[in-house]
């Protein structure tokens, strides 16, 4: 991974222009593997973990597809919406105005968001957290997402992973790389290798299996395709 990486405005502004890549329910982003079916395992998983929840926070909302699915298996009351991208927001609105919650929007990175305590039943974080760069931002936002859930509350990740072991690294990298190829080619791996190198930083599951728990939650990894993962955090 470069040393340089891409600044929040520069991040902002390519989410800006990518709204329709992230505003399909059955296909999800499709440079994530294994996105449709992680859509609906989580969705799944959080309102068996989480049953009666009203009050759904969403970092990195995108265009809204979590909040949209979460929403068909349970109305919630109140749909906060954070993301970087005023475009995406403005989709993710629309998209879930029609469910009838009380939407509040944010345009925020997650590291300034200023959110009450106690004051969500469910938080999903979809292909968000890559972008927090040091141990300390991770440990951070991590204990304010803690601390934001009410007891009972529960944390769905769902982001780009590496691992711990250089060699499995490159396998899964490869394997990657050959996944992107058969969507679009492999000029389009090569677009999609350059932008992670220079916009993010994602960490192993166990790295933030560590801090999940060190911040007070009991966490799992919930499903695990090459370099994707989903972990569920509970709050007791």
């Amino acid at each position: 991974m470069s040393n340089s990486k891409a600044t929040t405005a520069e991040i902002r502004a390519r989410f800006d222009a990518d709204v329709e890549r992230f505003s399909n329910l059955d296909t999800g982003q499709m440079s994530t593997q294994d996105a449709p079916l992680v859509l609906e395992m989580i969705s799944n998983a959080a309102r068996r973990v989480t049953p009666n929840a009203k009050a759904l926070l969403d970092l990195g909302c995108g265009a809204g597809n979590f909040s949209l699915k979460l929403s068909q298996t349970a109305p919630f009351e109140k749909i906060t919406l954070v993301d970087l991208s005023p475009n995406m927001l403005d989709r993710a609105v629309e998209r879930l105005t029609p469910t009838g919650a009380e939407l509040h929007v944010k345009q925020s990175d997650i590291r300034d968001l200023d959110l009450e305590s106690e004051s969500h039943d469910l938080i999903v974080a979809a292909a968000v957290l890559h972008h927090l760069r040091t141990e300390l931002e991770w440990a951070t936002v991590f204990r304010h997402l803690h601390a934001t859930l009410r007891p009972g509350g529960s944390l769905w990740i769902w982001d780009l992973i590496e691992h711990d072991i250089p060699g499995l690294q490159e396998e899964m990298w490869h394997r990657y790389g050959e996944y992107l190829a058969s969507l679009k080619g492999p000029e389009y791996r090569d677009h999609v290798f350059a932008y992670i190198a220079y916009e993010d930083s994602p960490r192993s599951v166990a790295f933030q299996l560590h801090h999940l728990r060190a911040a007070g939650f009991k966490a799992d990894l919930v499903h695990k395709h090459g370099c994707f993962a989903a972990i569920g955090a509970w709050k007791p």
